[in-house]
């Protein structure tokens, strides 16, 4: 996947994507920046309230996640709902992962509240009429969007082809930042072990840099040797 690609095409073209009384599009590009500026999962992105983000006038922002929401069928939840709220993945009931955003972040995120206030409960990402954000509905938007985004012969291929694909470019270039695996497997709500494996080809290659990091630490004497070197 082309980085570039991602928050210039992709989060534009969302914009562009009419009906919902012709602001659907616009209304969910702010969910969309979530899943790539913080790594949410899309069902995390569901569940995020005003009062889980801290989004100063400037500077970096700190999103609080609670919980997720899924689609389950309303015979398949206690309470006849069509969705299920449950706990974060890899995280005991209860457990909340704090996520360090960008200010380019914060500015949507301000700028999508200004403009599109909340649901009752706090909810930014809702349905039309106020409800839980059906996959299908943001599934939809994302769809159009890469016909608006890609040349024919890219709309086809695998490029950004779901929505968790911003969240696997957003880890991606954490790793590839140069972030400890242990620091981005804690903001993403992986586990290390699941990081490493799934994120291999980002972290392989970089052994001679993690070295060279190690000896500058160490340091060398002015012979040559290494400060703690024995005779």
């Amino acid at each position: 996947m082309r980085m570039r690609l991602v928050p210039e095409e992709i989060l534009t073209a969302v914009t562009y994507v009419g009906t919902w009384a012709h602001g659907r599009g616009r209304l969910l590009m702010a969910f969309f920046a979530t899943l790539y500026f913080g790594a949410l999962r899309p069902e995390e992105a569901v569940e995020l309230r005003l009062q889980d983000c801290q989004h100063p006038k400037k500077g970096p922002g700190l999103l609080t996640l609670h919980q997720t929401s899924t689609r389950a069928g309303s015979a398949w939840t206690d309470d006849g709902r069509k969705h299920e709220q449950r706990g974060l993945k890899h995280r005991a009931r209860g457990d909340v992962r704090l996520v360090p955003v960008s200010p380019e972040l914060v500015r949507i995120l301000r700028a999508y509240v200004d403009e599109f206030g909340t649901a009752e409960d706090g909810r930014l990402f809702r349905s039309p009429s106020g409800g839980r954000l059906d996959s299908t509905r943001y599934l939809d938007v994302w769809h159009k969007a890469r016909h608006i985004a890609f040349p024919p012969h890219l709309v086809d291929s695998l490029l950004a082809r779901r929505p968790y694909d911003l969240r696997h470019a957003a880890v991606s270039l954490w790793l590839n930042s140069g972030v400890p695996a242990a620091e981005v497997a804690e903001m993403a709500g992986h586990s290390v072990a699941i990081l490493m494996d799934t994120y291999y080809k980002c972290i392989h290659g970089q052994r001679e840099q993690m070295v060279q990091r190690i000896i500058d630490a160490l340091g060398e004497d002015r012979e040559g040797g290494t400060s703690g070197e024995v005779d």
